[in-house]
């Protein structure tokens, strides 16, 4: 599944989006005279992306056919009327609790059928019928309940604005369209809807210049720059734009108005240290919705986050944040999940430390959707500024993920993924101490006590429980052992390969169908179960057996890490013996994560 507008739409409607955007003379152009301009706000010391923002996006209503909800065809839910409406329910009901961005996706400048509107300059145009009184009207609006407003765009230069190369560009003498594209007109973005923009002539920043400075003008405090790449699922030169969102951070310095940049949708790992330094947020997955007939589903794809998000949360802080997508948890049935799914589905975005925007109808939400959605202490946990929470066990069916707060307090997340009820149990040592801990359920406002070592829940199909968990204990002592010693054994195709990421500066890789790395005098003072660390490389998820002693293995899924050389670690029980001990990590048929070291604990 692929995101946003082009890529959903019927195929009648996108040949027609195509063909519209290729021909000449089909797209309405608003003269200079009527386009809404005002003078520049005056710059603010607001802080943008201190903390993950929360609010309201239109576009899952826009993307669901729940009926209803788009009377006039696929995606005419997006109106003037459905924003200050949606605007108003955000202010009455969310407002207080920390909701703020109304955000406007997709489609303000396309007419019922998707015909596009520029103005003279190749800008986007709201289109007078979905937004009749015009952007900076609407924006006007939000402000005027203490909310902030913001919009969209794909990125490049959209063939309709194109024309015959000879609009002229905003505020730049001698520029025109013409001049900030390549001469072979090759496309970009995640749905070549585009003409890739040619930043080696500075024509191109300035229309990237006038379109910040049209977006200030109107008001405007956040912008989702959408089909990114390389990621929205294309590779190469053509979908590389990065250049995009660095001439976007540039421009929005000088438009006269702070605005938060997010990058959409599932961006390539490779190029975070970009995403980092010129946005405020990035997308690390395909949409959440499911383009069905409710607004998501668990399948297709609220469970794909998991999986996706463990190498990004190590990225993540004051500044910019790594986006999940919207949070679905409000409407009951239209939301399209069970009680279960909807905490569960909001304790991973709370933890992961994504921002907290909802696609729910807000006139509608019920009892239980308004409690997810306006928990003090869960957005507290998603709004602290701490790191974000990452798995400290396997990506098993039943995992645990936690973090460490400043106050030295654990946020400890028990999550059952599989498809029937299961037992989950979070031992304090994947958290660094031994003993006691005292114990508060978050989401049921309840203090459980003491617990000795480790807690354990039962829970449904797709459960969860939210914790604070406070040390009363030690710091747990290790034992470390690294894969690459001497006194190990490899088997099959295993071999010691450098790695400037690991600890030693070396691991052990090449291990598939049959390679294994044995790690012999693993010495422990009492037989017992132990959560050994494991240290590990992996570009995408792979699975892996471990075993002690030569007895029967247990297989576990190791998440990304993102790429080659990155380390990441998590914890695996391993039954070790009094005394000396061999662990193995075996391939198996299929292909492993290349490992760093193991610590094992001094005590089980």
């Amino acid at each position: 599944m692929r995101s946003s507008w082009y890529s959903v739409m019927p195929a009648r409607t996108l040949r027609a989006v195509v063909v519209l955007a290729l021909t000449a003379g089909v797209t309405a152009v608003v003269p200079a005279a009527q386009a809404e301009t005002a003078p520049p706000p005056a710059a603010t010391n607001t802080t943008v992306a201190a903390k993950p923002y929360m609010g309201w996006t239109s576009w899952t209503m826009q993307s669901s056919k729940y009926p209803g909800l788009n009377p006039k065809g696929d995606y005419s839910y997006l109106s003037e009327a459905n924003v200050i409406k949606q605007t108003d329910a955000m202010a009455a009901k969310l407002k207080k609790y920390g909701y703020e961005y109304v955000n406007i996706d997709a489609g303000w400048w396309m007419d019922w059928s998707w015909k596009p509107r520029f103005d003279e300059y190749g800008r986007q145009q709201a289109d007078p019928e979905r937004f009749p009184s015009g952007m900076k009207a609407v924006a006007d609006h939000i402000h005027a309940k203490g909310l902030k407003a913001g919009i969209y765009l794909p990125v490049g230069l959209e063939k309709g604005a194109y024309g015959d190369g000879g609009n002229p560009v905003w505020n730049a003498d001698g520029c025109t369209t013409g001049d900030i594209v390549h001469d072979d007109l090759r496309t970009t973005n995640g749905w070549d809807s585009a003409y890739k923009i040619d930043f080696s002539n500075p024509c191109a920043q300035k229309y990237i210049d006038s379109q910040a400075r049209m977006f200030a003008d109107w008001g405007y405090d956040f912008l989702k720059l959408d089909g990114v790449g390389p990621g929205s699922f294309k590779s190469g030169d053509n979908y590389d734009n990065v250049a995009d969102v660095a001439a976007w951070q540039q421009a929005i310095r000088t438009a006269g108005r702070p605005i938060h940049l997010e990058l959409s949708w599932s961006l390539d790992y490779g190029h975070v240290a970009d995403w980092k330094k010129y946005s405020n947020g990035w997308r690390i997955d395909t949409d959440v919705e499911c383009y069905c007939n409710t607004l998501v589903t668990w399948e297709n794809s609220v469970d794909d986050r998991w999986d996706d998000a463990p190498a990004w949360t190590g990225h993540a802080g004051p500044g910019g944040w790594s986006d999940l997508d919207s949070l679905n948890v409000g409407n009951g049935d239209m939301d399209g999940l069970t009680k279960a799914e909807r905490q569960s589905y909001a304790t991973l975005w709370a933890i992961a430390k994504s921002p907290l925007f909802t696609g729910d109808d807000l006139t509608r939400l019920d009892s239980y959707g308004l409690k997810l959605l306006t928990d003090r202490e869960v957005i507290a946990i998603n709004q602290s500024g701490a790191p974000p929470a990452e798995p400290v066990t396997a990506s098993d069916p039943q995992q645990v993920w936690a973090a460490k707060n400043p106050n030295g307090t654990y946020t400890v997340a028990l999550f059952n993924l599989s498809d029937a009820p299961a037992a989950v149990t979070a031992n304090w040592s994947t958290l660094g101490f031994k003993g006691k801990a005292t114990v508060r359920d978050v989401w049921n406002k309840e203090n459980l006590g003491g617990h000795t070592d480790r807690i354990t829940q039962a829970l449904p199909a797709h459960g969860s429980r939210l914790f604070t968990v406070t040390p009363r204990g030690t710091a747990l002592a290790r034992t470390a052992h690294e894969a690459e010693s001497a006194g190990n054994t490899l088997s099959g195709n295993a071999s010691v390969a450098d790695c400037s990421a690991c600890s030693g500066g070396r691991k052990v890789g090449n291990l598939y169908t049959g390679g294994k790395v044995t790690f012999n005098d693993v010495v422990v003072a009492k037989a017992g179960t132990y959560q050994i660390e494991v240290a590990y490389v992996s570009g995408d998820s792979r699975s892996i057996l471990v075993s002690a002693n030569g007895r029967g293995a247990t297989s576990h899924i190791f998440a990304s890490t993102g790429d080659w050389s990155t380390v990441n670690s998590v914890h695996v029980p391993v039954k070790l013996k009094a005394g000396a001990n061999t662990v193995t990590f075996d391939s198996g048929s299929g292909y492993a994560p290349d490992i760093d070291r193991i610590d094992v604990p001094k005590s089980s």
